[in-house]
């Protein structure tokens, strides 16, 4: 789209750790963009490059931002950055997870002002150094954002935080919740359970969604909403979100029960993999596919999932089966639908990797997981997502 430079580089100072080990860069800007009116919306990522002397090695990272704009749009593609911060351990093993009081307390703030570390699970889910500055898009995100516009969707996009309130998405007639979606505002939640309310489909093509309730706040500067930290579970009096408030808290924040909104709920073990397999193949969502009762799709569920329906009127389960640790602790995982209010749905894949069934962009890394390893663009996934797609666009598929 356009090239810069070449820029004066400064050394940069690594922040010092504040209150809760946060980590605010204070950083002296290089280079101003203004967006010019022909750049559509969509997550672009810079890529900086250094200028080596004779004979050296060069280095490469990115930035990564969202272009977002107000016009009406067929779907809103709402990026998990939230997620990718609450993983971020820029500049050296400092994220929510990393406090020493805990893995899972409320003990971490972690700040938006500073750039991403190579992807955190990069250990034991996915191996792209070029998950360097650019958070958990390209590896779980991507091939959803790919496969929707080679096939010519009309997509707006936008971040977390952009869901604070409702009136983008009410612009819309599909939201999407794609790959590790974790961290949310409660107002991100009542925001969605806003567009449901009022016709909008959602579609959660992701697992482990809606989690952790993540209060935004503002930067030491006043720049709103660059600050969060894990405020306590969703799932109102579900055991699951009791047991994290036992064994993790206390926590000062609450939320929903966040099934009542995605048709299924995070579980305990939320972690594990397993194939996807289908208990209803006479579904319209499984027009086309030719699938039978029984068949599965190998290695897609994973690494984290969603299961425990709740009991909401209409709501049916089309898919599921049991996730395992490498032969142990399984539990069982769910995809649902249910009707909304106005003629909308709800439909949710229950997995982390269902962006991996539809594309494999050029040089996209395939996830591994723990305990499952989706095996890449499979027909049966993208039609699955057309028939989604086409019924919530009002599409007759042809």
């Amino acid at each position: 789209m356009k090239t810069f430079g070449p820029l004066e580089a400064v050394t940069q100072p690594t922040p010092d750790p504040g209150e809760k080990n946060l980590h605010e860069c204070h950083w002296k800007p290089s280079l101003h963009i203004q967006i010019p009116p022909n750049w559509l919306s969509g997550v672009y990522i810079g890529r900086l490059t250094t200028i080596p002397q004779p004979g050296e090695p060069y280095w490469q990272s990115y930035i990564i931002f969202v272009v977002r704009d107000d016009r009406p749009a067929d779907i809103l593609f709402q990026v998990s950055d939230n997620t990718w911060q609450a993983y971020n351990r820029w500049p050296n093993n400092y994220s929510i997870y990393t406090h020493p009081r805990g893995v899972q307390g409320p003990w971490a703030d972690v700040s938006f002002d500073r750039p991403y570390a190579r992807e955190a699970q990069h250990n034991g889910v996915v191996d792209d150094p070029r998950t360097v500055g650019s958070g958990e898009f390209l590896p779980f995100e991507f091939p959803l954002a790919y496969w929707l516009e080679q096939h010519g969707y009309d997509v707006t996009y936008c971040s977390n935080s952009d869901m604070l309130s409702p009136e983008k998405g009410l612009k819309c007639k599909t939201f999407i919740s794609v790959g590790h979606d974790e961290y949310w505002d409660l107002r991100q939640f009542h925001s969605v359970e806003k567009l449901r309310d009022e016709g909008v489909n959602l579609l959660f093509l992701s697992g482990n969604s809606v989690c952790w309730v993540t209060p935004f706040r503002d930067s030491s500067a006043g720049v709103a909403n660059r600050i969060i930290f894990r405020g306590g579970p969703y799932g109102g009096n579900q055991s699951y979100a009791v047991t994290r408030e036992q064994e993790h808290g206390p926590f000062p924040r609450h939320g929903p029960d966040e099934g009542m909104l995605m048709g299924a709920r995070n579980v305990e073990p939320v972690n594990g993999g397993g194939d996807w397999t289908i208990t209803r193949p006479d579904h319209w969502i499984f027009s086309g596919t030719g699938v039978k009762q029984g068949e599965s799709i190998p290695g897609l569920v994973g690494w984290e999932y969603h299961g425990n329906p709740p009991a909401i009127d209409g709501l049916e389960v089309v898919a599921g089966g049991t996730a395992w640790q490498g032969g142990v602790n399984p539990q069982q995982w769910t995809a649902t639908i249910y009707p909304g209010p106005k003629g909308n749905f709800v439909f949710n894949a229950a997995t982390i990797f269902w962006a991996q069934g539809l594309s494999s962009p050029p040089g996209h890394v395939l996830p591994w997981s723990h305990w499952s390893r989706p095996h890449g663009p499979d027909a049966r996934v993208q039609q699955i997502t057309h028939n989604l797609l086409r019924r919530a666009l009002g599409v007759t598929a042809v």
